[in-house]
């Protein structure tokens, strides 16, 4: 019978119930938006490097070795020698292992010298491995390989002609051994987008007529000579590694941090992903509570809309304590109203949610590499909108307690 009336009482005042029903399903949308987006970018930013056991590079810290050696960001404190290299690669427990060497820039983009085991090896999003969309992998040593983002954003092609600038954002240019694109990556969504890609003997061949980080001047070996030049690395940024056996994973990684020839560091990257993730776990918090902000200023727009229509209601309240209704009654009638308008607003905004996550996982993947999974609701999200409609059930308390005290005299007296 009371659920009957509140459905009744509901739909006599449809304009009103509808608006807040949709204030509720914005905010429950909006909180549940970037609770994906949050666990969606933490899920991405952990599968920007897969299948690497360890990252090895000069002692520094674990989160600036990560941020240089797989995001691009920042410089390394100095680099690793090419026989502590090999002395590393030697070793039975390693099953592949990459170096990287970085320092050098193309119109604000990383240049990153490595081997074609980078091709093979660097994997994200768990399995996935790198794909030309066009061109091939480099075979001659001024090739260049680039990453899908730096393509589209200067506009290369397979072909085009490439010169690397001597350093980041510098003026100086290796003019003299220009670069030429053999192939351009697939979109990966990791900072390999951004990324000009050339060889190791290539990163040394265009520093043949360099010292100290000038060039020397009248000094220009032929492209010709540097091909026939042995062009092995002196050193190398950082090293990718890859172990035959987990288990040997913790006593490769102590080996190499205690390795006695030269200070090196070796990190896990989920782990140091995780320090990482820690850092910028303030800007979390405060995206959190910015959307929990929302749902409350939602909730409390409710309550004040019953508290407006109080004065409406107060004869219809009225009628129903004459017909034998009791005041515990229209305390329940307001309370089981404010219940159901909570209710449908969540269910509204979880219909909002997933429409959402529809259109825009395919743009949003492209555009920024953020994969927000599209699955059935966490036990985390069906918690939030239960929580949703119990906070709605109490803050219809307070105008239903007044409507409780307000007396069948009272409401008869109201003017029509």
């Amino acid at each position: 019978m009371i659920l009957r009336l509140a459905l009744g009482s509901l739909l006599a005042r449809a304009l009103t119930v509808a608006m807040t029903v949709l204030a509720i399903a914005l905010s429950v949308a909006l909180f549940l938006g970037v609770e994906k987006v949050r666990t969606g970018a933490k899920a991405s930013f952990a599968d920007t490097i897969s299948g690497t056991d360890l990252i090895v590079g000069a002692r520094s810290g674990s989160v600036q070795l990560l941020l240089y050696s797989v995001f691009r960001i920042g410089n390394a404190t100095n680099n690793v020698t090419w026989q502590s290299y090999q002395d590393i690669a030697a070793r039975p427990e390693v099953d592949w292992i990459v170096p990287i060497s970085l320092g050098d820039s193309h119109r604000q983009f990383r240049v990153m010298g490595t081997t074609t085991g980078f091709f093979e090896h660097y994997k994200f999003r768990r399995d996935r491995g790198l794909e030309l969309e066009q061109g091939q992998i480099m075979d001659d040593l001024f090739d260049t390989v680039i990453g899908y983002d730096a393509a589209q954003a200067l506009g290369y092609a397979v072909g085009d002609p490439i010169v690397v600038a001597h350093g980041i954002a510098s003026f100086t240019e290796h003019k003299d051994q220009p670069f030429r694109v053999s192939g351009i990556l697939a979109k990966t969504g990791t900072p390999v987008d951004r990324t000009i890609i050339v060889s190791m003997e290539a990163i040394e061949a265009i520093h043949v007529d360099w010292r100290s980080g000038a060039k020397i001047p009248g000094q220009s070996t032929p492209s010709d000579t540097l091909r026939q030049m042995d062009l092995t690395p002196k050193a190398v940024t950082a090293a990718l590694v890859g172990v035959k056996s987990p288990l040997k994973t913790f006593a490769l990684q102590r080996s190499i941090n205690t390795y006695p020839e030269e200070p090196l560091l070796a990190i896990l990257p989920g782990v140091a992903l995780q320090e990482l993730w820690a850092i910028v776990g303030i800007a979390e918090t405060a995206l959190l509570a910015v959307s929990v902000l929302v749902v409350v200023t939602a909730l409390i727009g409710m309550m004040a809309t019953l508290f407006a229509s109080l004065n409406e209601r107060r004869r219809e309240m009225a009628i129903f304590r004459a017909m034998g209704a009791s005041p515990r009654t229209i305390l329940g009638l307001l309370v089981l109203e404010a219940t159901l308008t909570a209710a449908l607003g969540s269910f509204l905004g979880l219909v909002m949610l997933y429409t959402g996550l529809w259109v825009a996982q395919p743009l949003v993947d492209s555009a920024f590499g953020l994969y927000l999974p599209i699955d059935a609701p966490a036990q985390r999200e069906v918690l939030t909108l239960l929580a949703v409609v119990f906070a709605g059930a109490i803050v219809s308390l307070l105008p239903a307690l007044r409507a409780y005290r307000l007396s069948l005299a009272d409401g008869m007296m109201v003017k029509s």
